[in-house]
């Protein structure tokens, strides 16, 4: 049987192709395939722990079996790279971009009057990395995957607590230290997160002005 095989990151640069096809026994799983290419390329096996898998854009367990067709990304944790960059702009953001992340802007077009707070999240690019000092990091994406996966995020998230809307972005390409690669916003309405966060729960109290 053949399979589509996509590479990202360092394994990218290991191997030295980003995707091929692969012919495969009946029968074979996942680790299979990637033992195999780590027959071929010793340094790839050395990311054997912390690579994640996924069989047609959905993460994958080793032992999963394959079959005929199926496309196989192997991603590690953090990676590098250039990709083209697409994003889906709905109702709610989930965004995959090679500019500069305008926290402020994207805040200012998602928060409504209804809304009784905008909570903010950036994750930004810092100058060290496990004992070691950083110069900059470049994000590649398995891109339909990644944004597939946002939006399944975003609509557990709107299923279990009480959000109006929401914004995911993730930045790709090099990004410099101290640079926002990651931003989520939401915003909500409800009064049960409201009493949750009251002022006066913190020594504030407020008066309302109505017509």
């Amino acid at each position: 049987m053949r399979v589509r095989v996509l590479f990202f990151g360092r394994l990218k640069d290991i191997v030295g192709k980003g995707e091929e096809q692969a012919e495969l026994s009946e029968g074979a799983r996942v680790e299979d395939l990637f033992e195999r290419y780590g027959r071929n390329f010793p340094e790839l096996a050395k990311f054997r722990a912390s690579v994640v898998a996924s069989v047609n854009q959905e993460f994958a367990e080793w032992r999963a079996p394959l079959a005929s067709g199926d496309e196989v990304a192997f991603l590690p944790p953090v990676s590098g790279g250039a990709i083209p960059a697409g994003a889906a702009v709905e109702e709610n953001l989930c965004a995959l971009v090679r500019t500069q992340i305008e926290t402020s802007e994207i805040v200012a077009q998602l928060k409504a009057p209804p809304d009784g707070a905008v909570v903010v999240f950036e994750g930004i690019v810092r100058n060290h990395s496990a004992g070691r000092s950083t110069l900059y990091l470049e994000y590649e994406a398995y891109e339909a995957m990644a944004v597939a996966k946002m939006r399944e995020i975003g609509a557990e998230m709107r299923e279990k607590f009480s959000i109006r809307r929401y914004a995911m972005i993730h930045r790709l390409g090099r990004l410099e230290i101290g640079e926002t690669s990651v931003l989520i916003v939401v915003c909500v309405t409800p009064k049960k997160l409201a009493r949750s966060l009251a002022p006066r729960q913190m020594g504030f109290g407020h008066a309302a002005g109505m017509p």
